[in-house]
């Protein structure tokens, strides 16, 4: 694929999925969600008229936001009450998003370094807008000769999401009240069967932060992402059942490949700041690269 076309594809991933930024989405007609007025997220209106019925839970639309009540005035209270407005909903035909419910508890706070003020459903979150947060893990060797080749994984068909796509050696969702570290190493051993003793060696290097929306709401997402240099003999395993194959591949391979629909588009991301950290993408032979680094850290 030519240089320009391929840089196409890219900006194409990013605008997609950074469309809640873009003109025409719902980000002009959303109410913003508060607690205690601290802003935590989006809802759409739909979701806004369906909430009206709970007002013992949420405050009636006003002033641009929806508020939660103050008499939910502790962590426990609020995660409680919303947790069974939302079990409620699961009802709702309209709301295919929490068919997938997972029992995964996500913290809701307006930024990564506050308390939170209450847990959420993690198949609820679109549906609020509120700010999601994972760990990514990008495994790789160097040759002797300092060749880079890239660890990636292949989706199980059976994955609720995006089955069959290829995925980062390891990531995983930050579930309510478990660190960035802890989760690293347990979706290490839990996807790649990488023991702990070499996961703990990856380096946090950045954050890949985009938002974007589609019919189950608005994805406000946050990736810590850490780089694992893996030893040239160690070969990932799949282990829990999410992964069906993992693949060692040149980076000119990764790179092709980053241009077609094969990708988890999130780490599909995550992998392009791995070829620009590692500069296999560079400013002077791709007129793209400013839109690529901007696009891959916007403002959540």
């Amino acid at each position: 694929m030519a240089n320009s076309a391929w840089s196409e594809k890219i900006l194409q991933l990013l605008r997609r999925m950074n469309n809640f930024y873009l003109p025409g989405s719902c980000r002009s007609k959303c109410w913003r969600f508060e607690i205690n007025e601290a802003e935590v997220g989006w809802i759409h209106p739909h979701v806004a008229s369906l909430l009206t019925r709970y007002l013992e839970v949420f405050s009636p639309p006003h002033g641009g936001a929806v508020s939660l009540c103050r008499s939910l005035d502790s962590y426990e209270k609020r995660s409680e009450a919303v947790d069974a407005v939302l079990q409620t909903l699961r009802q709702e035909s309209s709301l295919t998003c929490l068919k997938g419910w997972r029992d995964e508890k996500y913290s809701v706070m307006p930024k990564f370094s506050d308390p939170p003020l209450m847990w959420m459903e993690r198949a609820a979150t679109s549906l609020f807008g509120v700010k999601r947060y994972g760990v990514h893990v990008n495994g790789y060797t160097v040759s002797d000769s300092g060749e880079v080749n890239m660890w990636l994984a292949r989706r199980s068909l059976t994955k609720q999401t995006y089955p069959g796509l290829l995925d980062n050696v390891a990531a995983g969702g930050l579930a309510a009240g478990v660190g960035v570290k802890n989760t690293l190493v347990k979706e290490c051993e839990e996807e790649a069967c990488i023991p702990a003793a070499i996961a703990e060696k990856a380096r946090p290097v950045t954050n890949v932060s985009y938002t974007y929306e589609d019919e189950d709401g608005v994805f406000a997402e946050s990736q810590f992402v850490f780089d694992l240099e893996l030893p040239l003999e160690f070969k990932p395993r799949a282990g829990d059942g999410e992964v069906q194959e993992f693949y060692l591949l040149p980076i000119d391979k990764v790179k092709e490949l980053l241009a077609t629909d094969d990708f988890k588009p999130n780490c599909a991301l995550v992998v392009l700041d791995f070829l620009i950290r590692h500069s296999f993408i560079e400013p002077d032979t791709d007129p793209c690269y400013q839109e690529f680094v901007a696009g891959l850290h916007q403002t959540l």
